[in-house]
Parts: C-alpha cells; sequence; structure tokens
C-alpha cells in the first residue's frame, strides 16, 4: 500500500508512505520533482560570460535542491566542508547542479 501523506508545491515535494501487510514494515519516501531547477540552473549557466572575472567575495555557482542536500548530507558527514561541497561541484556528474562555469 502506498498513500500520499503531504505535498508541498512550492518545492514540488511529495511525501509517500509504504505500509506492506505480508511483512508489516512501513517506511517513508520523500519525492521531488527537480526539474525546474536544473532547467533554471542551465539558462543561468548559458547566460555567464566563461571569461568574466571571479571578483568579489561571493558567487552564485550553483543551485542544488534540498532532497539532493538531505541524500549528500547522508552519504557523507564531509559534505558540510566546504571544501568537500566544491570537490562535489567540480565533478562533472553533478554539473545540472551549477549556475556558472569555472572551477571552485
Amino acid at each position: 500500500m502506498k498513500k500520499i501523506l503531504d505535498y508541498d508545491p512550492e518545492t514540488k515535494t511529495t511525501q509517500w508512505y509504504h505500509y506492506d501487510e505480508s511483512t508489516n514494515q512501513y517506511g517513508l519516501e520523500t519525492e521531488q520533482d527537480v526539474t525546474h531547477i536544473l532547467e533554471a540552473n542551465k539558462r543561468q549557466f548559458n547566460q555567464v560570460d566563461e571569461r568574466a572575472n571571479w571578483k568579489g567575495d561571493q558567487h552564485h555557482v550553483a543551485s542544488i535542491p534540498m532532497s539532493v542536500y538531505h541524500e549528500l548530507a547522508k552519504v557523507s558527514n564531509n559534505f558540510k566542508d566546504q571544501k568537500a561541497v566544491k570537490r562535489w561541484l567540480n565533478n562533472p556528474d553533478n554539473k545540472v547542479f551549477r549556475t556558472r562555469p569555472g572551477k571552485l
């Protein structure tokens, strides 16, 4: 059995309740549609001039959906470390979360 417990239209996050009568076990699942975030990241990434200098102290370099952040925090305690985050964002597999080119 699978039922919706909650849906947040702002974050497009759905929380599901699962129950298996045969084993009497239950679980919770959180699902987030991140399509709109990834499309916005791609638009912003494509608008940045690659030759632009990294002037100033702060730069918007990525948008990571909260569901992805929480999964990464579970897997790696180092994800709260800024160097670990930079390594993760510099990985080509995670390019969809970047909002500007370049190496961090």
